[in-house]
């Protein structure tokens, strides 16, 4: 974590008291906080953060939401499953999908295969 706060955010009680016990073993629960939380119901209020990580959620109901969290030159990593080599699915990203709703991103990042979709992306300075 590098002296980074993190909030971690999951519908899953039992995903969170994982991610508290994970923090007290880690040594650092001082500077984590865990929220059960539905983001089908938006994502939680707060602060401008340099970091949002998705891993393995994608709802593009959140995308505005996300980027716009993000403090200038913020970073967003996403990655989620896809149709690429595998099919289409509920939860899965269409082929570029996340260029095109991150694509006003500075995209440092991004790929798809095996079913997986990912970017990496900087919010402008200002």
């Amino acid at each position: 974590m590098r002296g980074m706060d993190v909030l971690g955010v999951d519908v899953s009680p039992v995903a969170i008291d994982l991610a508290r016990e994970l923090a007290r073993l880690g040594g650092v629960t001082d500077r984590c906080r865990f929220v059960v939380h539905d983001l089908d119901d938006g994502i939680p209020a707060g602060p401008p953060v340099n970091l949002v990580l998705c891993h393995k959620f994608r709802d593009p109901d959140l995308d505005s939401a996300l980027m716009e969290r993000l403090a200038p030159e913020g970073l967003l990593a996403v990655a989620t499953l896809s149709e690429v080599e595998t099919g289409p699915g509920r939860f899965r990203a269409r082929p570029g999908e996340l260029r095109e709703a991150f694509g006003s991103l500075e995209v440092l990042a991004e790929g798809e295969a095996d079913g997986m979709a990912w970017l990496i992306g900087r919010k402008s300075p200002g």
